[in-house]
């Protein structure tokens, strides 16, 4: 049981965002926040969320300022985060419950864009929150923890490349399955709009879920992706994991298109026709497109420069962000420091 808190005490996170190389899309019936299928990803250094939570006890509120910008009480944000706090809470025991807890987080990437920065800040809020509050969780604990607030959130709390339960047996474990360095992988992404998505992840799942014809094929189809996916990873094999890395996001975006859920704009098929040139031309790329208009490109180390010099002459593309295979979720403030 953590200590008693005496006014106010406080922990700062920093997480990574993931893209998912093996996607997955829909969530398992029954709650719980479980994905439909299993999911394998890569966790980037290159952008990152630093959020700081203080549990204080003269709050009447919890309190989220995020990116400079203080949340309403009833922004789904806001919500969602109190609703994480809540669990801590109610694990670190009854001098937590009536504490309320000021969260302050931060972006340098585009937020709620499709760049998984509800991935990267659910996973830094989780263990902000867990060690401000002196529990002494596990790593698999703080991943359960995040997941129940966003899914893929479970995935940024390690490092390197991750992969996340998912079906109708499944209880949703995160797991690492191989290290940073273990596939020479750079990934560019290509930032089409700096402006939020019209269509949360969330909403658009549950309307793929519940209208698409292709829905039932996807769900098939996906486990096996991500156990081929995972053997090439493991295989140290750059080319098959692009190969079905774009496959998984192709598959992923035509489920959601045919439920009128459409995250692709005129610069993401610019810039996946440019991936695609590259490829014919000899250099190694391939592309991945998670729930927003921004494409990834993944390329091999060696050919990073010449696939990048090409991307950025791609028509409606504003700017790049060169990404590696980076580390999880990490505390850099002492577990309960005051604030």
């Amino acid at each position: 049981m953590s200590e008693p808190l005496v006014s106010r005490r406080s922990a700062t996170a920093i997480a990574h965002p993931n893209i998912a190389l093996a996607k997955y899309w829909g969530k398992r019936e029954g709650g719980g926040n479980v994905p439909a299928v299993p999911s394998l990803s890569v966790t980037l250094a290159g952008m990152s969320t630093t959020t700081k939570v203080s549990f204080d006890a003269t709050l009447v509120d919890d309190e989220l300022v995020l990116n400079g910008v203080v949340q309403a009480p009833d922004a789904r944000t806001k919500v969602r985060a109190s609703q994480l706090l809540d669990r801590v809470r109610a694990a670190a025991g009854p001098e937590l419950h009536t504490s309320r807890a000021r969260i302050v987080s931060t972006n340098d990437f585009p937020t709620a864009s499709g760049l998984a920065s509800s991935a990267s800040g659910f996973a830094a809020l989780a263990l902000a929150s867990v060690r401000a509050a002196g529990l002494d969780w596990s790593a698999e604990q703080v991943a359960d923890l995040a997941r129940r607030s966003s899914a893929s959130a479970a995935r940024s709390v390690f490092g390197g490349f991750v992969e996340l339960d998912g079906g109708p047996t499944s209880d949703g474990a995160a797991r690492a399955v191989a290290g940073p360095k273990s596939l020479d992988l750079r990934v560019i992404v290509c930032v089409t709009t700096e402006a939020e998505k019209a269509t949360s992840s969330t909403d658009g799942m549950g309307t793929t879920q519940a209208n698409s014809p292709y829905y039932a094929a996807w769900v098939a189809d996906a486990p096996e992706s991500h156990s081929l996916m995972r053997a090439a990873l493991l295989a140290g094999d750059f080319t098959r994991v692009g190969e079905l890395a774009e496959r998984s996001a192709l598959a992923m975006h035509a489920c959601a298109m045919a439920a009128g859920i459409v995250y692709v704009t005129g610069a993401t098929l610019a810039a996946l026709d440019e991936v695609r040139a590259m490829r014919a031309s000899g250099l190694a790329t391939y592309a991945t497109i998670d729930a927003g208009p921004h494409l990834k490109c993944l390329v091999r180390a060696s050919e990073l420069a010449a696939a990048r010099a090409r991307l950025e002459r791609v028509p409606g593309v504003l700017r790049l962000i060169e990404a590696t295979p980076g580390d999880g979720a990490r505390l850099v403030t002492p577990q309960g420091a005051p604030s």
